[in-house]
């Protein structure tokens, strides 16, 4: 196999652990494998690097400065490697075979990065490059950075770029968890996880894998999540599987909005799920919720609003707090989901301003981590569809 190991800061945390790090890696040169490591700053240094800066740094300054925690890492691990007879080298910025390359705006000027990480790729048997997560070069030799969470973007792109049959991230947590165990108990790894799955969870705080990295896995590309104490590049950890798809897509039937509202139901402690369990019980499926402060919105298959209508009017009559239930029928729903929907600024009036503008009015948006759900009357489906494709 060919395998890029992405070494995260803590796993080369002290001497101990890049010993660790150069055992797993030797192990697996020894079973024949071309592997080539990423590295990131050791420990806490790149954010030690940045608290001393207390001075009117430029951007240039500050990435040679930070640039200084990822260049002592691949050098330690680099002689730890050679200790153990792997003939290895360490590729940091303005080496000859460095792969990283941005324009003068710090993109990943794609076609040179590819260029370079082939011509990594083609000196494998029997070397294994130790480079520096995080960094980039521009065209004139400057550093530039990836930014936060740039490591784990360093082993992915650099996977996909050099044909690697599979990322492995060393890092301090046991792969993807059903939850954190420092706060719930019983929390155990989950074995596999969708690109799309584990995005969501990144956007919202989980700390596995950094979003930015996930948008360079294709479905060829296998990444995989283990624990720098496993010991072994090749089993273990979490799975992560598909890769994430620009996709834009209309709902082919037409959908009702049923709206329940109630005085300060926010503060009604069980009240969603009360609503909800009345649509379950009858097989009611919920297509999308939206709520507000006097209000929750339930959106259904049209030919479903009457039955649901009359189960959320049972609890309205049962509810104080509640007041009234109504219809709205006729409703499209064209969703946006991809995977630099979250890194856009100002997408939300991307996608709102040239639908007003056009006339068109919106009757709801739903925002998740990674999609936009837009809802207009069905006779305005076609045209918010078209509007919608020629923007993303």
């Amino acid at each position: 196999m060919r395998v890029v190991a992405k070494f995260g800061g803590t796993s080369l945390g002290s001497g101990d652990r890049i010993n660790r790090a150069a055992d797993s890696i030797a192990a697996a040169v020894e079973q024949g494998h071309e592997i080539a490591v990423v590295a990131s700053a050791m420990g806490n240094t790149t954010d030690d690097l940045l608290d001393e800066i207390q001075f009117e740094a430029d951007d240039r300054d500050r990435a040679e400065i930070v640039s200084m925690g990822e260049r002592t890492s691949v050098r330690m691990l680099k002689a730890a490697l050679a200790a153990r007879g792997v003939n290895a080298l360490f590729v940091e910025p303005g080496s000859e075979a460095w792969p990283v390359i941005t324009d003068d705006v710090g993109e990943v000027d794609v076609e040179e990065t590819k260029r370079r990480a082939a011509e990594l790729a083609a000196g494998l048997d029997g070397v294994v490059p130790v480079v520096t997560g995080f960094l980039a070069q521009n065209h004139d030799g400057e550093i530039t950075t990836l930014g936060r969470g740039g490591s784990d973007t360093t082993a992915v792109m650099l996977g996909r770029y050099m044909d690697a049959d599979e990322v492995v991230i060393v890092t301090d947590v046991e792969g993807v968890m059903t939850g954190d165990p420092h706060v719930v108990e019983g929390a155990r790894n989950v074995g596999r996880i969708t690109v799309d799955e584990l995005r969501n969870l990144s956007f919202r705080g989980a700390e596995v894998v950094a979003p930015s990295a996930l948008s360079y896995k294709d479905d060829d590309l296998a990444v995989r999540v283990v624990h720098y104490q496993h010991g072994d590049l090749l089993t273990g950890g979490t799975l992560i599987e598909g890769e994430f798809q620009n996709l834009i897509d209309m709902q082919e039937n037409p959908l009702a909005c049923v709206t329940v509202a109630g005085r300060s139901i926010r503060n009604r402690p069980g009240i969603l799920a009360d609503l909800s369990q009345a649509l379950r019980e009858h097989d009611v499926n919920v297509d999308a919720v939206a709520s507000g402060m006097d209000s929750v919105t339930f959106y259904v298959s049209e030919d479903l609003a009457e039955e649901a209508e009359n189960l959320l009017h049972e609890k309205v009559v049962d509810e104080p707090s509640l007041s009234s239930v109504t219809v709205d029928d006729d409703i499209a729903v064209i969703r946006v989901t991809g995977g630099e929907l979250p890194n856009r600024p100002g997408v939300m009036l991307d996608i709102v301003q040239p639908v007003s503008e056009a006339g068109i009015n919106i009757h709801d948006v739903i925002t998740s981590a990674t999609s936009v759900a837009i809802f207009v009357a069905w006779d305005d489906r076609e045209e918010t569809l078209k509007i919608v494709q020629e923007e993303f």
